[in-house]
C-alpha cells in the first residue's frame, strides 16, 4: 500500500476510537453506571438525545468495518508470503480474546474485543472464499439479523417486551470500590456480555463488507475509488443519517434499530467522506490530522486508556465525578470526552516520537512472536498493520 493509503487508514481508526468513547462516556458519567446503560444511551431532552445520535453505534460499526479491512490486508500478506491461512491468525484471535477478557474484568463492562475475537475466527475461514460465497454469508446473516431486530422492535413498541434488566437501581460503580466492581463484572458477566448477541452477527457482515470494500478499491486515489466513495456517502449520509436521526428521537422502542441497523449505513458514509477528504488533502499534515493518525497507530493502547481514564474520572474508586457532576449533564459529559481525547492524542503523538507502536501493541506483538518461529514471518509489512487490536 502507498504511504497515503496507510495514513488514511490511521486517520479512520483514530476517528473510530474517539467515536467509541463518544458512546462510552455517557455510561461512565451516568451515576448508575452500567446499570443505567439504557438511560445513558437513550438520553433525556432534545440536546442530550442529539448528542447521543452523533455517536451511538456509528463508530462501533466503523471500527468493525476497519477490522475487516485489516483482516483483508493480513490475508493478502499471508497469500503473498505463501503462509497458510488462517493458520497463525487463529493465535492472534486467541490473544485478542484474552486481551478483551482482561479488559472486561479489570476496566470496562462493555468491551468489544472478545466479540471481535469470536467474529474474526469465523471470518478468517470466509475471507478467502469466492465473492459468491462471501456475498451469500453477508446476505443471509444480515437478513436474519435485521429480521430479529425488527421482531424485537415490534415487541418493544407494542409493550410485549422491554429492555430493562429488572434490577433495582444501584450506584455501585459511581460510589463503590474497585474490587466490588470487578466482582460485579464477574458475577454479572451474562448481563454485561449480552450485547455480543448483536455484535457477533453484525460483526460478521461488517468484517466481510470491509474486506470487500478494499477489493472494490474504496481506498484507491482513482476514479473507481471516488465513484464508490460517493455512493457510500449518498447511502450513509443522505439516507442513513436522516433515518437514524428520526429513530433517535422516536423513543426507547426504537433503541435496537437506532444502535444496530441504521448506524452501519452512517458508518459507510463516514468511511467514504473521511477517505475522500484525507486523499484530497494529500500529504498536508495539520495538527488534528497528526493527532488522529497517532491515535490510529496506537489504537489498542488508546482504546484501553480511554476506558481506564473514564473509570478513574467517574467511578467511586477514582475521582467519583459521575456523582459530583450529576447535575451538569450533558455538558460536563462532553467536556470529559474532549479532555480524554485531547490527552490520549497528545500522549500517542509523543510516544510515537520514540517508538513505532503503542505500548500495548508492543506487548501484544511480543506475546504473539513468542509462540512462532521465525519471528520475521509474522509482520505484515505492506500497511504496517501488525495486530488485531481495535485498529480494524
Amino acid at each position: 500500500m502507498t504511504t497515503r493509503r496507510i495514513d488514511v487508514l490511521d486517520v479512520l481508526r483514530g476517528i473510530a476510537i474517539m467515536g467509541t468513547l463518544g458512546t462510552n462516556i455517557w455510561i461512565f458519567t451516568d451515576p448508575l453506571g452500567p446499570a443505567g446503560v439504557m438511560d445513558a444511551l437513550s438520553g433525556s431532552g432534545a440536546a442530550e438525545t442529539f448528542l447521543h445520535f452523533l455517536a451511538n453505534g456509528k463508530f462501533l460499526a466503523l471500527l468493525s468495518l476497519l477490522f475487516g479491512v485489516g483482516m483483508e490486508l493480513q490475508y493478502r500478506s499471508a497469500v503473498r508470503r505463501g503462509v497458510t491461512w488462517p493458520g497463525r491468525y487463529l493465535w492472534r484471535a486467541a490473544l485478542l480474546f484474552v486481551e478483551g477478557l482482561l479488559h472486561y474484568v479489570l476496566i470496562f463492562e462493555f468491551d468489544v474485543l472478545m466479540g471481535y475475537a469470536v467474529v474474526s475466527v469465523l471470518v478468517a475461514f470466509l475471507i478467502g472464499r469466492s465473492d459468491r460465497v462471501v456475498r451469500a454469508w453477508m446476505i443471509v446473516t444480515g437478513t436474519v439479523f435485521a429480521a430479529v431486530i425488527g421482531l424485537i422492535t415490534l415487541a418493544l413498541l407494542y409493550g410485549v417486551a422491554d429492555l430493562s434488566s429488572g434490577a433495582a437501581p444501584s450506584r455501585r460503580f459511581a460510589e463503590g470500590g474497585y474490587l466490588d466492581q470487578v466482582t460485579a463484572r464477574i458475577v454479572n458477566m451474562g448481563t454485561y456480555r449480552f450485547e455480543a448477541v448483536f455484535i457477533v452477527p453484525l460483526g460478521v457482515v461488517l468484517f466481510l463488507l470491509g474486506s470487500r470494500l478494499v477489493r472494490a478499491g474504496v481506498f484507491e486515489d482513482s476514479e473507481r475509488g471516488a465513484v464508490l466513495r460517493r455512493r457510500l456517502m449518498v447511502l450513509g449520509l443522505g439516507v442513513g443519517a436522516p433515518l437514524n436521526l428520526l429513530t433517535a428521537f422516536s423513543g426507547e422502542g426504537w433503541f435496537l434499530v437506532d444502535r444496530y441497523l441504521l448506524p452501519p449505513l452512517v458508518a459507510l458514509g463516514l468511511l467514504g467522506l473521511v477517505t475522500t477528504v484525507a486523499l484530497g488533502a494529500g500529504d498536508v499534515q495539520g495538527r488534528m490530522r497528526r493527532g488522529l493518525t497517532a491515535v490510529g497507530r496506537t489504537a489498542l493502547s488508546c482504546y484501553v486508556f480511554q476506558n481506564l481514564a473514564g473509570a478513574v474520572l467517574c467511578y467511586g474508586w477514582g475521582l467519583g465525578l459521575a456523582t459530583r457532576f450529576e447535575g451538569l449533564r450533558p455538558w460536563w459529559t462532553v467536556a470529559a470526552w474532549a479532555a480524554i481525547c485531547a490527552v490520549f492524542m497528545t500522549l500517542a503523538a509523543l510516544w510515537l516520537r520514540r517508538f513505532e507502536r503503542g505500548p500495548l501493541e508492543i506487548l501484544w506483538q511480543r506475546a504473539y512472536l513468542m509462540s512462532w518461529r521465525p519471528a520475521r514471518e509474522t509482520t505484515v509489512t505492506d500497511d504496517k498493520i501488525t495486530d488485531n487490536s481495535p485498529q480494524g
